[in-house]
C-alpha cells in the first residue's frame, strides 16, 4: 500500500452499523416511518404573513405532502421525472421537496438569485416537467424564458400569487395543486403508496447543480439511499433527539440544507423554518433553538458585531469583557486537555459566566447545545472565542458530491483545526498530493449528462477526488489544509495557501466581510478587502459618520488607517513571503447579485480576480514590494 494511499475509516458500533444498514428504503419512506412515528408531536414552525409563528405536526405535515405528491402524479409527473424548485427556504419548499420525492420524483434545486438564463439552462438540462416557483419573482424569471424551457408542463407558486389571467393555465397555485390531489387521491386512493412502492434506494432523488468558479454549473445526481444514508448516519452519533429544536435558515437548495432535513426525517426533531437572513438573530431570540446548522460567516458576524459592540462601550465594561474571555479561554483548554481547573480560576469563571457569557449566549437564544458549520473553513481563533462564551461549534466536511456531510466532529470529542471523523459507514484516504479522497454511501452517482467530469471525479474503485489538501491525526480525524486548485506560487518559488492567510485576517479584524489574496506568479502577496456594512454603520456612528453612505465611510481616512493597523497585526504572525505588502479597501461589499459569491458566500475567486484585475495590477505597479 502506498504511503499516498493510507485509506482511514472509524470503528462503528454493531449498533450504528445495523442503523446504517437498516435504514429506510428511500426518502418517502423514511418520512412515512416518521409520521407514523411521531404523528402529534410538532415537526415544524414557520413565521406567517404578520410573524406570527405557526406550529405543524408530523401527521398535519404529512396529510399536506400526500395532496401535493398527488397533484403531481395528476399532472402526469413520472418516475424519476424531474421537478425544479425556485425558492429560498421556508416552510413549503420542505413540503414540495417531499412531496415530489413521494410523487417517485426527483428534485431539482434552484437557488432564487440564480439569473433567468442560468435558471432556463438548469430546468432545461434536467428535463423538470413541472417547476415550483415561490413568488412572482421566480415566475417572471421563469416566464421570460419558458421557449427555452421545453418540457416544463406547469409552474406551481409557493406563495398561491399565481396570475388569473394565465390563458394556458401554465401557472397554479399551491392550493390548486392540492385541490388537484383531493381529486386524484379520490380516484386513486393508493396512488401516493403506490409511487412510493416503486422506488429504489439507487433511484435518483435529488439534482443539485453546482454553481462552481467559472462555467455552467453541473448537476449532481444523488440517489434515495445517499439521503437516507446522511440522516442515519447522523443519527447513529447520537447527538440529538427528538426533544432538540432546530432553527433552519440555510439554503435549501444546498446540500447542507438538506442534510440536516434528513437528519430531521431520521431523529424526529422539530424545525423552525425561516430562510431570511437578516432575521437569523431575532429569529434566535425568538425560537430558542438547540442547534443550528450555519456557514462560517454567520459566525464571523456574529463575533465581528459583538467584538466592535463592546469596543463601542469602551472603559471597565471592555476591559472586564476581555478579561472575561482570557479567564474563559484557559478554562475552556484546560477543560478540552481533560485537566482540572484551579479553584480560583474556577471561581473567576462562574462570575464571568454569570456577567459576560451568559449574555453572549443569550444573544443566540439562550439554550443552543452547538452550532453545525459547514460550506468553508470555520476560524480556530473564532470557534475558540465562541467556546470560551460555552458556546460549541462542531465544525463539519462534505461537498454537494458527496451529499455535504462525510465529517463533522462531535461535542465530546470536538477537535478544532480539525472537522472531525469519517462518517460512520464511510472512508477517508489522501491521494497523489494529499488530495482528500472519500468513498461511501453518500457519495454521488456523476454528473447529470457530463460522464467525461465524471470520470475526472469519481475513479475507478469509487473514490470522490476532492480537490482538497487534507492530513490525518492519530485518531482518523481530518484536518483541511489547503484547496489544491487555489494554492498558488509566487515567482520566488514559494507556495501561498490563500484560504489560511484570509481565515487570519476575519479574525483579526471585527470589521471584515471578504479578505482575498493574489500573488500567482508574482513577486509578494496583494489582497483586497471589502467591510461588513452593519459592522461599519456601527463604526460610524461612534466615529462622527453617523448617517454616512458606505462608500464615503470605507473610503475615508480614518477607515484606511483602521484596516491598515488590522493588517500589520495580521502580519506578524505570517510567514515573511505571506505577508500583503499591498492592499486596496473596495467601496462596497461582494453579493450573490454580482455574481462575485455563490448563494452559499463562497467568494468566486476567478470572478473576482478577473473583475479587479486592473487594480490589482495597479498594487503591482504602485510599488516595488
Amino acid at each position: 500500500m502506498s504511503p499516498l494511499s493510507i485509506p482511514a475509516h472509524i470503528e462503528i458500533s454493531d449498533e450504528q452499523r445495523s442503523s446504517i444498514e437498516g435504514r429506510p428504503e428511500n426518502c418517502a419512506v423514511q418520512f412515512r416511518d416518521r409520521v407514523a412515528k411521531s404523528g402529534p408531536r410538532e415537526a415544524f414552525r414557520y413565521p406567517d404573513a404578520n410573524e406570527e409563528w405557526q406550529s405543524v405536526t408530523w401527521a398535519e405535515a404529512g396529510e399536506r405532502v400526500d395532496r401535493m405528491a398527488a397533484g403531481l402524479l395528476a399532472l402526469g409527473v413520472a418516475h424519476q421525472q424531474r421537478v425544479g424548485i425556485a425558492s429560498g427556504t421556508r416552510y413549503e419548499w420542505i413540503l414540495a421537496d417531499l412531496a415530489i420525492m413521494c410523487a417517485g420524483a426527483a428534485t431539482t434545486t434552484v437557488y432564487p438569485t440564480t439569473i433567468a438564463d442560468d435558471v432556463a439552462y438548469i430546468l432545461s438540462d434536467s428535463e423538470c416537467q413541472v417547476v415550483f416557483a415561490e413568488d412572482q419573482s421566480q415566475v417572471d424569471k421563469l416566464v421570460s424564458k419558458r421557449d427555452e424551457m421545453p418540457t416544463v408542463g406547469r409552474v406551481v407558486v409557493l406563495d398561491n400569487s399565481a396570475p388569473a389571467d394565465d390563458a394556458d393555465d401554465w401557472i397554479i397555485s399551491l392550493d390548486a395543486l392540492e385541490e388537484l390531489g383531493r381529486g386524484h387521491l379520490a380516484e386513486n386512493p393508493s396512488a401516493v403508496d403506490d409511487a412510493i412502492a416503486a422506488i429504489e434506494p439507487d433511484h435518483l432523488a435529488t439534482l443539485i447543480y453546482t454553481s462552481g468558479t467559472t462555467g455552467r454549473p453541473k448537476g449532481v445526481r444523488l440517489r434515495h439511499s445517499s439521503w437516507t444514508y446522511e440522516g442515519t448516519a447522523v443519527a447513529a452519533q447520537n447527538i440529538l433527539s427528538e426533544d432538540d429544536l432546530q432553527f433552519l435558515w440555510l439554503p435549501m437548495a444546498h446540500s447542507f440544507g438538506k442534510v440536516l432535513t434528513s437528519t430531521q426525517m431520521a431523529v424526529g426533531f422539530a424545525t423552525a423554518i425561516d430562510g431570511r437572513v437578516e432575521r437569523i438573530v431575532d429569529n434566535l431570540g425568538i425560537v430558542k433553538p438547540t442547534f443550528m446548522g450555519a456557514a462560517p460567516r454567520i459566525f464571523e458576524k456574529a463575533y465581528g458585531r459583538i467584538i466592535t459592540m463592546q469596543a463601542a462601550e469602551g472603559g471597565a465594561k471592555e476591559k472586564i469583557f476581555h478579561k472575561a474571555f482570557d479567564v474563559g479561554r484557559k478554562v475552556a483548554a484546560l477543560k478540552r486537555e481533560g485537566k482540572s481547573v484551579p479553584f480560583m480560576l474556577g471561581v473567576q469563571h462562574g462570575i464571568f459566566d454569570s456577567i459576560v457569557f451568559k449574555k453572549v449566549r443569550e444573544r443566540f437564544g439562550g439554550r443552543v447545545r452547538f452550532f453545525i458549520s459547514g460550506a468553508a473553513a470555520l476560524n480556530q481563533d473564532i470557534a475558540e472565542w465562541f467556546d470560551a462564551a460555552g458556546i460549541t461549534i462542531l465544525e463539519g466536511y462534505g461537498l454537494t458530491e458527496s451529499s455535504a456531510g462525510s465529517f463533522v466532529n462531535l461535542p465530546d470529542i470536538n477537535k478544532f483545526g480539525t472537522v472531525g471523523p469519517v462518517f460512520p459507514g464511510s472512508e477517508v484516504k489522501l491521494g497523489e498530493g494529499d488530495e482528500i479522497l472519500i468513498r461511501g454511501p453518500g457519495v454521488m452517482d456523476g454528473y447529470h449528462n457530463l460522464p467525461e467530469e465524471t470520470a475526472k471525479t469519481l475513479d475507478d474503485e469509487g473514490w470522490l477526488h476532492t480537490g482538497d489538501k487534507g492530513a490525518l491525526d492519530d485518531q482518523g480525524r481530518l484536518m483541511i489544509t489547503g484547496r489544491i486548485k487555489d494554492l498558488f506560487k509566487t515567482s520566488g518559488g514559494k507556495y501561498i495557501a490563500p484560504g489560511h492567510i484570509e481565515s487570519k485576517f476575519k479574525a483579526v479584524c471585527p470589521y471584515a466581510s471578504q479578505f482575498q489574496v493574489f500573488g500567482n506568479d508574482r513577486n509578494y502577496v496583494v489582497a483586497l478587502i471589502t467591510l461588513d456594512p452593519d459592522a461599519m454603520a456601527g463604526w460610524a456612528a461612534e466615529n462622527g459618520m453617523a448617517g454616512a453612505s458606505y462608500e464615503d465611510i470605507v473610503t475615508s481616512d480614518a477607515v484606511k488607517q483602521m484596516v491598515g493597523g488590522y493588517v500589520d497585526e495580521m502580519n506578524t504572525g505570517l510567514n515573511r513571503w505571506e505577508t500583503i505588502k499591498q492592499w486596496r479597501l473596495l467601496d462596497h461589499d461582494l453579493t450573490i447579485e454580482s455574481g462575485e459569491l455563490t448563494p452559499s458566500m463562497k467568494v468566486k475567486r476567478n470572478v473576482v480576480e478577473s473583475s479587479y484585475a486592473d487594480l490589482i495590477d495597479d498594487m503591482y505597479s504602485s510599488s516595488k514590494g
